[in-house]
């Protein structure tokens, strides 16, 4: 059976994915555990998917693998992942997330402030696998913003969420930038992710009119 490490721990959760059914997988959930299979190290060849919440932008699977690390995963329709991102790392002294060398995958939190009298600024970073950063401007309903991630280097993408924690722009591959007017006040936050196994090198580029 395919996935039969993951199969056997869905089998245990307390509330089956699908009505009737302590084992239904979906495509998306198909397709998060590959890809953590392929990110995930030693850990990631088993473990249990905590829940997947289907939308029309994409499907929501939360997965724990074997070390006890929690991972958010977006799948759209046609099987392709849009993000794999640590949610809750642990370390279980002996597998993924442990041995030298190895880095823990993380979720960091940056503000964006510009030079005074600019409109925008650019940021160099790079990313380990399956980490992220959200970047966070304040800005105005009304607005308009304006985002490009340039990649130097590996597998990247970026969501784009509103201050009231909703969506402004689903999970984008970075050849595509984006530009709109927005119509909430607050804090934006745009999240760069390295969904794919090697490190990821990049520039962002952010703009508010």
């Amino acid at each position: 059976m395919r996935h039969l490490a993951f199969v056997t721990c869905i089998s245990l959760l307390a509330t089956p994915l699908l009505a009737g059914s302590a084992i239904a997988m979906s495509d998306a959930d198909n397709a998060c555990i590959d890809q953590l299979r392929v990110v995930g190290g030693p850990d990631g060849a088993s473990g249990k998917v905590l829940s997947s919440e289907f939308s029309e932008a994409g499907t929501l699977v939360m997965l724990e693998d074997g070390g006890g690390t929690v991972w958010r995963c977006i799948a759209y329709k046609d099987g392709a992942i849009g993000e794999l991102s640590v949610v809750e790392a642990a370390d279980d002294g002996g597998g993924a997330m442990s041995g030298p060398g190895a880095a823990k995958p993380t979720t960091d939190t940056q503000r964006v402030r510009f030079d005074t009298g600019s409109t925008g600024a650019e940021i160099s970073a790079s990313l380990t696998p399956g980490s992220s950063t959200r970047y966070v401007l304040g800005a105005k309903d009304g607005q308009f913003l304006y985002v490009r991630v340039a990649p130097k280097s590996g597998s990247l993408g970026y969501l784009i969420q509103n201050p009231d924690g909703s969506a402004l722009l689903d999970f984008m591959t970075p050849d595509k930038e984006y530009r709109g007017q927005l119509w909430q006040s607050g804090d934006h936050v745009i999240e760069v992710v390295n969904n794919g196994s090697t490190d990821a090198g990049y520039n962002v580029i952010f703009g508010i009119e």
